[in-house]
């Protein structure tokens, strides 16, 4: 069976279609799926062994100047690309205006949310066959559903994989374990306070493994150093990619993370984490797998506040409240009883 996947971003939506692909992968023998997605992400959807095919989208790139020429004929080729091949099935995964144009340029029956259970409603109409898929689910168990009903299986219900093998990446030359820290992320209010890192960082060394810092931009890179200054065992990894970095993450003994696309990266992995979450909230679309655990602040009075700011942070205090819970003990015991 030949499947096209429209999953096109963000990060954690296409790691949160890769489990729904590993149950189709499962149920239907010889499945084979080409998978539509952002240029950004396009290395991904290949650590699946069922993607037969990736076909790169520019949409975030094309839509800044749709009339520049370049832009069309790039359009052109993806369009082209798309009615190459008649597939079995058409299935979009998005749920949006834009993924619902993608899905009518292929050949194929193609597959939706319907009117009430996508994001984009007006996006059903492209579909020939639309599915209800209930609202207010965790993005994964959705996904999950709705996969099974347009391929015909039963979402299994005692399992859930990513269909990941952490092998296709080599260990680095580190001796004995290690932890890796991932403090970077978007908003300040998703930022785990620094000196809840250092203490953190100071307990694991203490325990007898190393602690890696990565970073992706100069204010990461400022706070890493900042984080491991004087700690010995705590080190600034220099910058990598994605595909270098999976190798540093593949075999970490423990991920402590924030809420961040790279949690989602470990999740997949199944590797043994925590995903720390304060002023944004893991129910619908957070970090979910077999080997992480989320450490959410149960702060009644404002978490989760979606707020880029902090509304309760009074003058002198080192953290928003939303992570007073959320201690680096807490953090460390958690893990440990975990990983042994």
């Amino acid at each position: 069976m030949k499947v096209l996947l429209i999953k096109t971003s963000s990060l954690g939506d296409v790691f949160h279609t890769l489990p729904a692909v590993e149950d189709a992968y499962r149920a239907i023998p010889g499945l084979q799926i080409d998978w539509v997605v952002e240029e950004a992400f396009a290395a991904i959807p290949a650590w699946h062994p069922a993607v037969n095919k990736v076909i790169p989208v520019a949409w975030r790139r094309w839509r800044k100047n749709l009339f520049k020429r370049e832009n069309r004929e790039e359009l052109k080729a993806f369009r082209q690309s798309l009615r190459a091949t008649e597939y079995d099935l058409v299935l979009d995964a998005q749920g949006l205006i834009k993924s619902a144009v993608f899905t009518r340029m292929a050949k194929g029956p193609r597959y939706g949310l319907d009117k009430n259970s996508c994001r984009e409603p007006l996006a059903a109409r492209a579909y020939q066959f639309p599915q209800a898929v209930a609202k207010g689910q965790h993005a994964i168990p959705r996904v999950r559903q709705l996969f099974a009903q347009a391929l015909g299986y039963q979402v299994p219900g005692d399992y859930l994989s990513y269909g990941v093998d952490r092998t296709r990446w080599t260990r680095p030359q580190v001796e004995g374990d290690y932890w890796v820290f991932l403090h970077g992320t978007t908003w300040i209010t998703k930022l785990w306070p620094e000196a809840y890192w250092q203490e953190l960082a100071q307990k694991v060394t203490a325990n007898g493994q190393t602690v890696f810092l990565p970073w992706g931009n100069d204010e990461e890179h400022e706070r890493a150093q900042r984080i491991a200054a004087n700690i010995n065992g705590a080190e600034v990894l220099p910058k990598m990619g994605l595909n270098d970095l999976n190798a540093y993450l593949a075999y970490a003994q423990a991920v402590v993370g924030v809420d961040t696309g790279l949690s989602h990266v470990v999740a997949a992995l199944e590797v043994p984490s925590i995903a720390i979450y304060g002023a944004t909230d893991a129910t619908l679309t957070g970090v979910l797998g077999p080997q992480v655990e989320v450490l959410a602040s149960q702060y009644s009075d404002c978490a989760p506040c979606l707020s880029k700011t902090c509304l309760k942070n009074e003058p002198g205090d080192i953290q928003p409240p939303c992570y007073r819970e959320v201690s680096p003990q807490r953090v460390f015991d958690s893990l440990l009883s975990r990983i042994g």
